[in-house]
């Protein structure tokens, strides 16, 4: 038989179970009929011969073969009718352990259906009764060879069935660990694609929201005096262009990280830190806002992420301020180490013109918080007391450390 043909007849048994089982129950009928009619000891009591088979016996174990179609639909309820027609085998007639072969199979069933426990309890029962009026009942010795091939073959069936259930779990569980692993791999690919989403989205917001604030005063300031002063206007026109050209070249930045590796390559220039924070505040002061810088970090670097994180709250805090605060606002900048920690701290004076985001409101104050929330740090926003607004970001300078030791040892 070729193999696309074994494979077909495999598959069309798992599809038909029943049919399965009426050929199974067909051929165990067939080898019980045939063993009915075998005498294992002959008329000299040593070699085998033939015997002509009791019709009571011909009829249990034609009920016993019926019954193991059913085995896989009620295996218990099989069992014990099979074993019931064994028992009645056993007391009444003259064995020869044909009709327990029915019982075996279907204590193999059982074994192989359920778990250990119910094996063990349900494989001693049988064997105990099996055996014991075998034994102690029936018309035969009690060490009859035929009453120990009963306690043997039920064993064995116990056994096997039990081992086959426990290969098959087994092969189950290892399935299962391997699906679970794949949707683990899948999930984790996912979310790290939505953090880097996420991450790129904040920083094209921080860049845009930057830079075009500024070219939005500096354009409005060159409308203003383009008639009557024109070399202040001049003037303005150049500070939006290099905004203009700052922007650029930082969403030029951003948007490398997209290209795929037979791309041009993205450019070089380092991310922005605190050591561009003067750079930061003089864009501001250019278009108008006053800014107070005090930057104390007692020569201590910063790692990379908290660098750019420190830096673009302050970028994000005064262009709030530029925008919110009013024409006349004056904002305050510290940034001071402390301990394990760097304390970022934005202050303004201004009145607000009403539309001021809230606490907790707006893409600014939601990509800061979600900026520092990713480094395992803490940023308080609101208004001041007296008038103004306040953004406290604490971030731990140890992040690189901390996130190694969860790691654990490699």
């Amino acid at each position: 038989m070729s193999t696309p043909t074994v494979e077909r007849t495999r598959h069309w048994l798992k599809a038909h179970p029943l049919a399965l089982d009426a050929a199974l129950g067909a051929g165990v009928l067939a080898c019980m009929v045939a063993g009915s009619f075998v005498d294992p000891r002959g008329e000299d009591g040593v070699t085998w011969g033939l015997r002509t088979p009791d019709p009571l016996s011909l009829v249990l174990i034609s009920l016993g073969a019926a019954a193991l179609v059913l085995r896989r639909r009620v295996p218990k309820a099989v069992l014990a009718f099979t074993g019931a027609l064994s028992l009645v085998e056993s007391v009444t007639g003259d064995p020869r352990a044909p009709v327990a072969m029915s019982a075996v199979i279907a204590l193999y069933t059982v074994a192989a259906t359920t778990d250990r426990p119910t094996t063990w309890r349900i494989g001693l029962l049988t064997m105990t009764v099996l055996t014991g009026s075998a034994m102690f009942v029936g018309p035969l010795p009690w060490y009859a060879q035929e009453n120990l091939a009963i306690f043997a073959w039920t064993g064995m069936a116990a056994a096997g069935g039990d081992a086959v259930r426990s290969r098959r779990d087994f092969v189950q569980a290892i399935r299962e660990r391997a699906e679970k692993a794949e949707r683990t791999r899948e999930e984790e690919a996912r979310r790290r694609v939505a953090e880097e989403r996420l991450r790129i989205a904040r920083d094209l917001h921080d860049v845009v929201a930057h830079h075009i604030a500024l070219v939005n005063v500096q354009a409005g300031v060159a409308a203003h005096v383009m008639d009557k002063r024109p070399d202040q206007a001049k003037e303005a026109l150049g500070h939006v262009r290099e905004a203009s050209r700052s922007a650029l070249n930082e969403l030029r930045a951003t948007v490398g990280l997209l290209r795929q590796s037979g791309d041009p390559e993205a450019p070089t220039e380092p991310a922005p830190g605190l050591a561009r924070l003067d750079e930061l505040a003089g864009t501001f002061r250019n278009a108008g806002l006053r800014v107070e810088v005090a930057h104390v970090d007692h020569g201590a670097e910063l790692p990379a992420a908290v660098d750019l994180a420190a830096y673009r709250v302050i970028q994000e805090a005064l262009t709030n301020v530029q925008k919110h605060a009013g024409p006349v606002a004056r904002a305050e900048v510290s940034v001071v180490r402390v301990g394990p920690n760097v304390e970022i701290t934005v202050l303004d004076d201004g009145t607000g013109d009403g539309d001021r985001p809230v606490t907790g409101g707006g893409h600014g104050l939601l990509g800061m918080r979600e900026r520092v929330t990713a480094l395992r740090g803490t940023l308080t926003t609101g208004p001041r007391y007296g008038g103004g607004f306040r953004v406290h970001a604490i971030l731990p300078v140890k992040v690189k450390t901390r996130i190694a030791s969860e790691k654990g040892p490699v």
